[in-house]
């Protein structure tokens, strides 16, 4: 039977935690949590915070990916901690709605910001140019596990690159109209922090996904470590940068009337940003960089998210052509079609918005799940030896559980509808775990 072949290197696995955390919530969040907490200081305490805690979750992975450097990640974690049901629900949940939700939303994402610069009309529509941008990168994805590592690390290294270029553009030449001052208002109540909070903890998801293609980096004991961590401290300091930098530039009431839920015909902050030295030529730069962000994420998602239904079917969980290995690709080449297939679906249908409101709740719970398991694998015998030990052992595992806890219920409150049909779908894989399991 072919197997996977361990083709990425330490800047290619760097790479997918950078571009798969790095969407395009650094150039959106910022206008919904001014909005909720009314100072650029709780703002940026926010993204402190949420930084702190992703840093803690990547921690946990780091140690229990050292343990399990296996193709499926969160799949193989819970299995492990867990029993096979545990990371059957997850995987059921990742296959059918979590990574071709992604990859449908960033392909939408893609095709909007393009219609700001290209009339895409002539191409038949941005559903259309959404779909091609999917299989496109599909394709890619098939090809060899080296390569797109190689395209990974072309697109978040060039996407890096220019936000850092447009933090910097605005301290140096925007004239620092906002100056970081703050308007007089009422104090910040928990329940806004911890909205805000959410906010910029969805904007750092990603972190998690690298260990789904653990089966296919290099040296991955000590690799997969060293990405998860040095990745999620440089997406902390590249959010801060950025977001001090449109705080610096724009006055706090223009940042807070930005592109949101609230004022969904208003520009995006970044952009308002970018027309500060650019004039109107900042719509599209900052269209372009979105293109260039949305891209490096769908193709990180497109190539992690495929390995957790193959990591599935190889333990027979699962619809078994999905194991299957190209001869010369050396990739689950099954696996990635089916996703890219569903993913194309979704973004035509254009219920990927409402699918995914339904389960990133959920991601959490198998977030807190698989961080928590570090207590229970480290009272075990019977598990591989860690070649790294979480930092912060036993507290910052702790505060990233109990915090999970928080997170979970504030959003139970707030939306108990999409949590409901969240979990209902989780549900739903059990009885079709025992049904493969027979």
């Amino acid at each position: 039977m072919t197997q996977l072949v361990r083709g990425l290197n330490f800047r290619h696995a760097l790479s997918l935690v950078v571009g798969s955390m790095i969407g395009t919530g650094v150039f959106l969040k910022a206008a919904s949590m001014s909005q909720l907490t009314g100072s650029p200081g709780m703002v940026m305490a926010a993204w402190a915070v949420a930084g702190v805690l992703s840093l803690a979750g990547a921690f946990a992975y780091a140690e229990i990916g050292s343990r399990f450097p296996k193709a499926g990640g969160e799949y193989v974690y819970l299995r492990e901690a867990y029993g096979p049901l545990m990371g059957f629900l997850f995987g059921w949940t990742r296959f059918w709605i979590g990574s071709p939700g992604s990859v449908a939303a960033y392909g939408v994402g893609t095709a909007t910001f393009l219609s700001a610069i290209i009339p895409l009309e002539d191409l038949g529509g941005k559903t259309l140019v959404a779909i091609l941008l999917i299989l496109f990168f599909v394709t890619l994805n098939c090809l060899t596990v080296a390569f797109g590592g190689r395209v990974q690390t072309f697109l978040t290294g060039l996407k890096v690159f220019l936000i850092l270029g447009l933090g910097s553009a605005l301290f140096l030449f925007s004239g620092g109209h906002g100056g970081f001052a703050a308007p007089e208002q009422a104090m910040t109540t928990p329940r806004q922090f911890g909205l805000a909070l959410i906010a910029a903890l969805w904007a750092y998801d990603g972190w998690n996904n690298l260990p789904m293609a653990s089966g296919e980096v290099m040296e991955p004991q000590k690799n997969i470590p060293r990405a998860l961590v040095f990745g999620t401290i440089t997406v902390f300091m590249v959010y801060a940068f950025i977001n001090l930098s449109y705080f610096y530039a724009l006055p706090f009431s223009e940042v807070a009337h930005s592109s949101s839920a609230r004022f969904a015909d208003a520009l995006p902050v970044a952009t308002k940003g970018a027309q500060t030295f650019l004039g109107t030529g900042g719509t599209s730069f900052i269209s372009w960089l979105f293109v260039l962000s949305a891209l490096g994420a769908m193709n990180g998602s497109i190539l992690t998210g495929a390995r957790v239904p193959f990591a599935m079917a190889t333990d027979k969980l699962f619809f078994p052509q999905l194991a299957k290995v190209h001869p010369i690709t050396r990739v689950p080449v099954v696996s990635v079609v089916i996703q890219g297939i569903i993913a194309c679906g979704l973004a035509y249908s254009g219920t990927f918005d409402q699918l995914t409101d339904w389960v990133v709740f959920t991601s959490w719970i198998f977030y807190a799940l698989v961080t928590f398991s570090v207590f229970r694998l480290r009272r075990r015998k019977d598990v591989p030896l860690a070649s790294y030990h979480t930092w912060g052992y036993p507290w910052l595992p702790a505060l990233f559980c109990l915090s999970s806890v928080l997170l979970l219920a504030n959003t139970v409150l707030n939306s108990p509808k999409e949590t409901g049909l969240g979990l209902g779908f989780v549900l739903l894989g059990i009885p079709v775990f025992y049904g493969f399991r027979r």
